[in-house]
């Protein structure tokens, strides 16, 4: 029985590694990636695990800080990088892996946004 829930798996920002909203133990496999988001230490803390809404709350957090870092890495490259002694071609391809990391994490916190927003939609405070 599949509940209407605006948030679907056929979106572009839903985790493949989560199920669809309204299927059979989808927080459950929502918790389990959101808690891959953030480290390792933070997981096992009794009021995430209880409530995957917090959980999400707290993993959208972790995403907009990494978001942060890989900004501050890909504009500062260009003039930090070469006092370190480093080649151009080191330098162009870091800056190309920063770029990719930011579009990537940039997906990931729409993904935890759609998350979020099924999460929410369910009431879900287990």
């Amino acid at each position: 029985m599949s509940m209407p829930i605006t948030t679907t798996r056929t979106s572009r920002d839903w985790p493949c590694q989560v199920k669809q909203p309204g299927s059979y133990d989808w927080e459950r496999s929502a918790a389990k990636w959101l808690r891959e988001l953030i480290p390792a230490r933070y997981a096992s803390y009794p009021a995430l695990i209880k409530h995957p809404v917090l959980l999400a709350r707290h993993a959208g957090l972790q995403v907009q800080q990494e978001i942060r870092v890989a900004r501050t890495a890909l504009q500062t490259a260009r003039a930090e990088l070469p006092v370190l002694g480093l080649p151009e071609s080191v330098i162009e391809h870091t800056i190309k892996l920063y770029a990719a990391e930011l579009r990537q994490l940039q997906h990931i916190a729409r993904s935890v946004r759609a998350v979020s927003e099924a999460l929410g939609t369910r009431g879900t405070g287990r």
